[in-house]
C-alpha cells in the first residue's frame, strides 16, 4: 500500500469541519449566574449577552467584557502556538 502525504488535508478538513459545528452549537448555548445583585449570561462560545448589577444593564460594560474576553482569548491561543512549534522541534 502506497503512502499518501495528503491524506492528512482530508483529516485535517473533517476537523475544521467538525470544530465549527462544535463552535456553532456552543454560540447557542447559554449559561446563566447570578450571585447577589449581578447577573451575567454567556453564550458556550464565550461572548456576553447580558450583565447587569442590581438590575442595571450597561451595553458599554457587556461590550468592555466581551473585548477583554476575546483579548485573553487570542493571548492564550497565541501562547499554546507557541508551546506546539517548541514541541514539535524536538521530536
Amino acid at each position: 500500500m502506497a503512502f499518501n502525504p495528503l491524506k492528512g488535508l482530508g483529516d485535517m478538513n473533517q476537523l475544521r469541519k467538525q470544530a465549527m459545528q462544535m463552535q456553532q452549537q456552543l454560540a447557542q448555548e447559554q449559561v446563566e449566574v447570578e450571585e447577589g445583585d449581578v447577573k451575567v449570561v454567556i453564550t458556550g462560545d464565550q461572548k456576553i449577552v447580558e450583565f447587569s448589577v442590581q438590575g442595571i444593564t450597561s451595553d458599554v460594560a457587556v461590550s468592555a467584557l466581551n473585548k477583554a474576553i476575546k483579548k485573553s482569548q487570542e493571548m492564550a491561543a497565541k501562547k499554546l502556538q507557541t508551546m506546539s512549534m517548541f514541541s514539535g522541534k524536538d521530536q
